[in-house]
């Protein structure tokens, strides 16, 4: 096949995947592919205010719809901007396709200052992508492009970033249009299966953990939950791969004393597709029972945290099957207790987070099942977000798993733009949204059925209850806050304040039934605070 130029290529390329938004910045070092994407009439260019964003809004795209998201980014500054987000994608695992600008061949790595070059741009995105590569010639930029992107899908997944030569972008580009074979996948050792099956047919009091690895494999996890009575914990990755309205579905409550009462009752816990995350296992303090049976497409992660008796290399969709022929069903008073825990932990948040209740509340009542949740780190999300607002599917649950802050914004408008006809909700506290306070303009272009919740406590309130905990002093936790019904009205964004608890429904769910973007506030001062201060599960030295 033959293209005038590299952005033919591209645009062919990413309608292939099933691409329909791109996000990224023009400049004169893509200009090409951007110019392409945008003339396509198949394909929609979102132009965010900077290169991180572009990468986050392609990451929760991608994770929004199951598939690839797609980012252009410049090279040098550009592409350096970019890293921070790759390194999300790569914690997340998250297939995403960033392509960046690079220099004109006959000036690469010349080190002379060209503009935007940079020192061993190639070496950087490879420390913070899944794979990453230059095109070389017109003649393999097809090759490289199809290469990049099975990499960025093939389990676990991860950002790929391809770097191209402005001059090859130019360029006539000449593809054979050949495809690299499909990736084996692993299959457990038979030995190893047959012992699995063995132990959890032993079971009385059986626990399973799943994290993002079971949520392709939503459906026989189920079965296995049902046919054991087991209960079901989750890291945050894994919230919504069976709906959080089962009642054997406890959640992301395994450090609270309840969920860690089970884990040391529990006579065989199996584990699906988790890393066992430092802030989901108050940093590897939770004990989990020796009788441990993990099932991981990535060998790297069978045992590196918690011992396993039988780890099995394989994919979940796959593995649990075969552990649900063997499986047989817990205890009554073990499925009971299941129940009663999933009960307690919810009530004992629900009432430890005072009048952000009413918020949590009208959130659940508001959004359609499966409607997205797109959750900066603040500490509405870190307390309630991710444990107590239900989740339904896992590809409505989009939060920065690398604990980044200020990425929910754009995350929400890729998630948003990826299910245009369901409502998204955007989490963010003040400090984190100022971080890329210029996605507010993005925002206000695209006008995408976004509702923006900023909670609003002047400055960093994670640091400043860890300070007030264990420290005297206040050190750069307080911070200028703008007037957001100015800003909102300066960017042409429909505003809302929410003062008081009774307010929360009414305004919550009237920005969610609007067919556009709001930014709604929560004047946490005039709201009051929880009952119980949220400080994270970091350890802190004392003195």
């Amino acid at each position: 096949m033959r293209y005038d130029h590299g952005g033919g290529l591209l645009a062919a390329h990413l309608k292939s995947l099933g691409v329909d938004t791109v996000f990224g910045i023009v400049s004169v070092h893509n200009l090409p592919l951007v110019e392409a994407v945008e003339a396509d009439p198949e394909l929609r260019f979102v132009p965010v205010r900077h290169e991180a964003s572009a990468v986050n809004a392609a990451d929760a795209y991608a994770r929004a719809r199951g598939s690839i998201g797609c980012a252009l980014t410049s090279t040098g500054t550009g592409a350096g901007n970019a890293a921070g987000s790759l390194i999300e994608a790569l914690s997340a695992g998250t297939s995403v396709l960033h392509v960046t600008g690079q220099v004109e061949t006959a000036h690469l790595g010349s080190g002379r200052g060209f503009i935007h070059e940079t020192k061993d741009q190639l070496g950087m995105l490879a420390a913070v992508s899944k794979y990453a590569a230059t095109i070389t010639s017109a003649r393999e930029a097809g090759r490289v492009l199809r290469e990049a992107s099975d990499a960025a899908r093939t389990a676990p997944g991860g950002p790929a970033s391809v770097e191209w030569p402005i001059d090859l972008q130019y360029a006539a580009q000449e593809d054979d249009g050949e495809t690299a074979p499909a990736p084996e996948v692993p299959v457990p050792d038979a030995s190893r299966l047959a012992a699995a099956r063995d132990l959890l047919a032993s079971a009385r009091r059986p626990l399973i953990w799943a994290g993002g690895g079971a949520n392709t494999a939503r459906a026989e996890l189920l079965a296995l939950l049902e046919a054991t009575g087991a209960g079901l914990l989750t890291s945050n990755s894994g919230r919504g791969c069976v709906p959080e309205d089962h009642d054997l579905v406890i959640g992301n409550f395994a450090t609270t004393p309840a969920g860690r009462a089970l884990l040391a009752d529990a006579d065989v816990v199996l584990t699906v597709g988790t890393h066992f995350r430092s802030n989901e296992t108050a940093d590897y303090g939770i004990r989990i029972p020796e009788a441990h049976i993990q099932i991981d497409v990535d060998a790297a992660a069978l045992g590196r945290v918690y011992p396993a008796r039988h780890g099995l290399h394989g994919d979940a969709a796959a593995v649990l099957p075969r552990l649900t022929e063997a499986a047989v069903r817990a205890d009554a008073d073990w499925t009971d207790r299941v129940r009663q825990t999933r009960e307690q932990v919810r009530a004992a948040l629900h009432d430890g987070i005072g009048p952000q209740a009413a918020i949590c509340d009208a959130l659940a009542a508001a959004l359609p099942r499966g409607g997205v949740v797109a959750r900066d780190v603040t500490i509405p999300s870190s307390s309630w977000g991710n444990r107590l607002l239900p989740m339904h599917d896992p590809r409505a649950n989009v939060f920065p798993r690398g604990g980044g802050i200020g990425q929910g914004l754009g995350m929400g408008i890729g998630a948003a733009l990826a299910r245009p006809d369901e409502p998204t909700v955007v989490i963010a506290g003040d400090g984190g949204l100022a971080v890329h306070l210029g996605e507010l303009l993005t925002l206000a272009q695209e006008r995408p059925r976004l509702t923006l919740i900023v909670f609003n406590d002047g400055g960093y309130g994670v640091l400043r209850n860890m300070q007030a905990t264990y420290t005297e002093r206040r050190s750069g936790v307080d911070l200028f806050t703008p007037d957001f019904g100015g800003l909102a009205a300066a960017c042409g964004l429909p505003y809302a304040r929410i003062g008081d608890a009774s307010e929360a429904a009414k305004v919550i769910d009237a920005a969610v039934a609007s067919d556009g973007p709001t930014l709604v506030e929560v004047d946490l001062a005039a709201l009051g605070p929880m009952k119980n201060p949220f400080t994270p599960p970091v350890k802190i030295p004392t003195r």
